[in-house]
């Protein structure tokens, strides 16, 4: 391979390489392959948790699905999507941990806005799996049901953050709960926590969220029900 030859073998390469972060450049585009880490979803979905439009939510899937970064399924009239496979969603967990290590303007958002969380004692999933297999805790899985529906921490009771007020009878007083969500951003967990310390049940967060999990390759489980 002489020079010229090589410069452009490098220069194919890496511009295709760089379709990936360019994919990703969007904050938007980030949520929506944090969304689908959960769970696939329609457009309409994604547009309603994202706060998006649903003509800027499809806009945004489209870039994501050129880079070959989602996949979609039909039915009838609604779109579904997906992330397209475990790789897509490592590569969010990198660039969040990056930019956690390297910008402290991260850390002082989460403190803007989660005051309360510096108060609650978190559990690693490491200790969290070591306290399931000896049968420890009650583990909470305080997302939406269809997220949990996908996939969540296996032998996790599914009750979600808006549910939890009405449904705390089914919880034993001397419980000691972990509750976790969607991820570090996500505040569902911290909400569970606060509302059964409330109630004076001890209670932790997971300090990071399912897919986390389940990208660890701790035990997950799936309920099928339509």
């Amino acid at each position: 391979m002489n020079t010229v030859q090589h410069r452009a073998f490098k220069d194919e390469v890496f511009q295709q390489l760089a379709r990936v972060p360019k994919a990703l450049s969007s904050p938007r585009r980030l949520e929506l392959i944090d969304l689908l880490s959960q769970s696939a979803r329609s457009v309409e979905d994604l547009a309603q948790l994202s706060g998006m439009s649903v003509a800027n939510a499809s806009q945004h899937l489209q870039v994501l699905r050129a880079a070959l970064l989602v996949t979609v399924r039909r039915d009838g009239p609604k779109a579904y999507y997906a992330i397209a496979d475990a790789a897509v969603f490592r590569a969010w967990q990198a660039m969040r941990d990056l930019g956690k290590r390297r910008f402290a303007e991260l850390d002082r958002i989460v403190r803007s806005y989660l005051a309360d969380r510096d108060q609650f004692e978190t559990l690693t999933a490491d200790e969290l799996a070591r306290r399931m297999r000896k049968n420890e805790v009650i583990v909470l899985d305080v997302r939406p049901v269809a997220e949990y529906r996908s996939g969540h921490i296996r032998g996790a009771r599914s009750i979600p953050v808006r549910e939890l007020q009405r449904r705390m009878a089914e919880l034993p007083k001397d419980a000691d709960v972990v509750a976790y969500c969607r991820g570090p951003y996500c505040v569902y967990a911290d909400e569970a926590v606060a509302l059964l310390r409330r109630r004076g049940i001890r209670a932790r967060r997971l300090d990071t969220g399912f897919p986390d999990w389940k990208a660890a390759g701790l035990p997950v489980g799936v309920d099928s029900r339509p």
